[in-house]
């Protein structure tokens, strides 16, 4: 039945308000034409964030702005907030997600403990830990341009977890790999990814041997880490491969094993980057060598500077803005956090607002963190928490965090994010999470409290209220649609105990967070 969504006929009457205010609006306004009037951006939208650049950084460097977390950047200063947020471990303080990530000690277990406690039961049991405290962390932590930098390098050096292959070290690579180096230097981060247990199964270099190379993480590397396809030649492929053999796993401790008897010896050369490669035994500073020379290489930069403004500028990222990025990059060592600032801080970024669309998962978080949902209680043993039911709700979305199988990563432009189921589960989850029966173990406001008091005196000046309270900046036929959509002229006077503040008050809330405004990043 469709009758429980936040009326389906109400979202779709949004949809048609904004596909008209968007009609009159030029180009550059609106996202690409082939985004769908439920996810490109109004005229109305792109005008308020680009007058308000506090909500335009906030929409990008987080996973969704708050009314307190806004007041804080208007006190602060964007900018200092931002440089606050690019170090986050000295200064921001995040006591409240430091205690709720107590909850998951098994995260802290090493390869040998999990095999060791969990062979022959639930071996998913820590890899649900780890998917559970890293939605956890996008939800709740003050370090949230850290959790965007997270998410965006699990996307980019992709271990699909949960995975049979890295049941008992995929929360080592999240925490060795991509939380170590988040904001850090991308050469350690790509040589801590070669040498960790999950990466090499995962790509298969494990398995990898001088008389039987295997050349899949030899090519993605290459593809997909750093230099990019159309910088590498089928025989640097080959080369890659060898270049790697010998960086493989203990098969009894599930460990990082350098393993020389694996090692092809003989000269190896990759594009510009050659060894004589003369001893086994020094096969992992060769490999060390040529890592850093992908890591370092102008290819790279400008392809992980082209990610990066893809994921906080636009779909279709400014090519003066990469070619700086890149240049910032490599001037500073392969360090990201430089290049982040240098991002955030252009012109091109600013001019961006309105060119960004929410993906699925972003859509969700957002949604729970402008309804003030709190941490959940530990649930009672053998109690499904509310963070991994959220787990498989994104699924439904199509898109579970870490859930892409293939080593290319989520899409992060909007094109791939129009499908209609897609849309529907979100439109059902904004009705339940409003309606307090999705996530109830989180404890958010009632949503009357939403409602300003003293009453407003019209529906109008109702919508708008709620709209301004969700962080949403509605066109003036988008809030007549939703005033006609419980049966009442914008117009007319709003009265105590009406249904638009009873019963149809979440239905009006559901029908704001699914607007293509509020999916606007």
């Amino acid at each position: 039945m469709l009758t429980g969504l936040s009326g389906i006929g109400g979202s779709a009457a949004l949809a048609m308000a904004t596909a008209t205010s968007a009609s009159a609006a030029p180009a550059s306004a609106t996202t690409s034409a082939s985004t769908s009037a439920t996810t490109s951006a109004p005229a109305a939208m792109v005008a308020a964030a680009t007058t308000d650049p506090v909500l335009h950084l906030l929409r990008r460097a987080t996973f969704g702005p708050t009314p307190a977390l806004v007041a804080e950047v208007r006190a602060t200063g964007t900018t200092a907030w931002l440089d606050a947020q690019l170090a986050p471990l000295t200064k921001v303080p995040d006591a409240t997600m430091d205690a709720v990530l107590q909850r998951w000690t098994r995260l802290g277990w090493k390869t040998w403990e999990v095999r060791e406690c969990l062979d022959g039961g639930d071996q998913w049991t820590v890899m649900n830990d780890l998917l559970e405290s890293h939605v956890a962390r996008a939800l709740f932590s003050r370090r949230q341009l850290l959790e965007t930098v997270v998410d965006f390098w699990t996307n980019h050096l992709v271990v699909p977890v949960p995975s049979s292959e890295v049941w008992d070290s995929s929360h080592l690579f999240q925490r060795d790999v991509i939380r170590a180096h988040a904001l850090g230097k991308y050469s350690d981060m790509l040589n801590a990814a070669a040498r960790h247990p999950s990466m090499l199964k995962v790509l298969d270099n494990a398995d990898s041997t001088k008389k039987a190379p295997n050349e899949n993480y030899g090519r993605e590397l290459l593809e997909l880490h750093t230099v990019g396809i159309g910088s590498y030649t089928e025989a640097d492929v080959k080369m890659s491969a060898l270049a790697l053999t010998g960086l493989s796993v203990d098969l009894e401790s599930g460990l990082y094993s350098y393993k020389p008897q694996r090692r092809f010896v003989g000269t190896v050369k990759v594009m510009g980057w050659s060894d004589t490669n003369l001893v086994a035994e020094n096969g992992s500073a060769v490999a060390t060598s040529y890592l850093n020379y992908l890591a370092n290489h102008p290819a790279t930069a400008k392809r992980l500077a082209t990610k990066l403004v893809i994921r906080y500028v636009s779909d279709t990222p400014p090519a003066t803005l990469v070619s700086k990025l890149a240049q910032v990059y490599l001037a500073n060592g392969t360090a990201i956090a430089p290049v982040l600032r240098a991002l955030f801080l252009s012109p091109e970024f600013a001019a961006s607002a309105g060119q960004k669309v929410r993906t699925p998962y972003e859509d969700a978080l957002a949604s729970c963190r402008i309804l003030g949902l709190t941490p959940e209680p530990v649930p009672a043993a053998g109690v499904t928490s509310d963070l991994r039911s959220f787990v498989w709700q994104l699924s439904t979305f199509g898109q579970a965090p870490m859930g892409w199988p293939a080593p290319n990563g989520y899409p992060d432009v909007a094109a791939a994010w129009n499908g209609a189921s897609s849309t529907l589960n979100r439109w059902n989850f904004h009705l339940g999470l409003a309606g307090g029966w999705a996530l109830k173990a989180m404890k958010r406001p009632d949503v009357t409290t939403l409602v300003p008091s003293p009453l407003p005196s019209t529906y109008a000046v109702l919508v708008d209220a709620l709209a301004a309270r969700l962080l949403v900046t509605l066109s003036t036929a988008q809030r007549d649609a939703i005033c006609r959509f419980v049966d009442h002229a914008p117009g007319d006077a709003l009265r105590a105990g009406a249904a638009a503040v009873t019963w149809r008050l979440p239905s009006i809330v559901a029908l704001l967070l699914d607007s293509p405004n509020f999916a606007t990043r």
